[in-house]
């Protein structure tokens, strides 16, 4: 297990994903900064507001920066790993994922529309909503050949 999440992180230092800094107390303010993305990133799986992808990406990136270990692990995560590769490597979003996000966000959206009480509350979801399907929609996606 220790020697496939060394021998993932020696494949991404190919592609210039990881690279950490000199400074010790950097390196733990990036740990500081990520394991917070990672756990905004998780609540962002329930909650409607919360982007998930972002804060996984933010993570992968503080990671590269002050952690082989923890970088390895989210690269060797069958969920996170691929999607931060295909946005490091192309800067676009796996299909599958780009469809997964929109159904969370339809679902999550859908029932909190039904939940809150307010009229202006209901607006403001469904305005936001809007907003972050527009933003998923911008991402590219490159099909895999």
């Amino acid at each position: 297990m220790q020697s496939d999440i060394k021998e993932q992180v020696n494949n991404e230092q190919d592609i210039s994903l990881l690279r950490l800094h000199d400074s010790r107390f950097v390196r733990v303010c990036y740990i500081t900064v990520g394991i917070t993305a990672l756990i905004l990133g998780a609540l962002g799986a329930v909650l409607p507001i919360l982007p998930t992808v972002p804060f996984v990406l933010l993570a992968a990136a503080c990671f590269a920066r002050s952690s082989e270990r923890f970088h390895g692990k989210l690269l060797a995560n069958r969920i996170a790993g691929p999607i931060i590769r295909e946005w490091c490597l192309h800067r676009s979003m796996p299909r599958r994922a780009k469809r997964w996000a929109y159904g969370v966000m339809a679902l999550s959206f859908g029932i909190s529309i039904l939940i809150v009480p307010a009229a202006w509350q209901q607006i403001m979801l469904v305005v936001i909503g809007i907003i972050l399907t527009i933003f998923i929609w911008r991402v590219p996606v490159r099909d895999a050949n």
